[in-house]
């Protein structure tokens, strides 16, 4: 499920827009869902995202994103039923207050999550950070760390399996559905994972200082990445979609 961030190439308009207005697009898209107080709106916001995926051609590995959103959202709808006890009761325990704020949490968790993912599929990780030192002036260790925390989530997901499928050799079964007994089984499995990591971790620091890290900044990058006329066209939609959200 990790290789949902991988960047999947492209020539599209959303490809070629500068990394930092498709960040500008995710964080619009977060903003007008957080703002939003209508399921229209909500809904429109979401069908957008999927609009976009499917223009730049990953909209089938966005959807895979909801396998594991859906049940998150499933959990979050229950949790809100239980807890909200204001408005009209509809059936048992559940009021219109609740199924209301419920159904629009699960809303506004799928449309915070499939913009940013979708981002990460369009845009290749070392040219947002270099994007975001040169138009956002961010200094380049916290855009390095960024981009480097992404970079490893694929990484230790391949350690996490290569440790299962050892632990499976000596015949422990994780194919139980029993989550307590799984959770049980994965603690342990921590442990070596965090050892690794560790290990990991300070072989890049020490690669990253053999090659000059901390002299990097935004004069030492070899690409410029300017605004031109569909950046700023995009960025004024953003706007729009922001102002939809406050209004709707």
């Amino acid at each position: 499920m990790v290789d949902v961030i991988d960047y999947v190439p492209g020539d599209t308009v959303l490809h070629r827009l500068n990394p930092v207005t498709k960040l500008a697009i995710a964080v619009a898209l977060v903003a007008a869902t957080f703002l939003a107080g209508t399921y229209a709106m909500l809904a429109g916001l979401l069908a957008l995202t999927f609009a976009l995926a499917a223009y730049a051609g990953v909209a089938g590995r966005l959807a895979r994103l909801l396998r594991v959103l859906v049940p998150l959202a499933c959990v979050m709808l229950v949790l809100q039923l239980a807890f909200v006890r204001s408005g009209e009761p509809v059936w048992w325990f559940v009021t219109s207050e609740g199924l209301v704020t419920g159904s629009k949490v699960c809303l506004r968790l799928l449309g915070v999550a499939l913009p940013l993912v979708l981002m990460l599929m369009v845009t290749k990780l070392g040219d947002l950070a270099n994007a975001c030192v040169d138009v956002l002036h961010v200094p380049y260790r916290y855009a390095f760390t960024f981009t480097t925390a992404l970079r490893f989530v694929p990484v230790f997901s391949q350690e996490m399996g290569a440790i299962i499928e050892a632990q499976t050799a000596r015949g422990v079964r994780y194919d139980t559905r029993n989550p307590f007994r799984r959770l049980r089984l994965m603690l342990p499995l921590c442990v070596p994972l965090l050892v690794s990591s560790v290990g990991r971790t300070d072989d890049c620091a020490l690669a990253a200082e053999q090659r000059g890290f901390y002299l990097r900044g935004r004069e030492s990058s070899y690409k410029r990445y300017p605004l031109v006329a569909r950046d700023w066209a995009a960025l004024a939609a953003c706007c729009a979609v922001v102002a939809l959200g406050v209004l709707l």
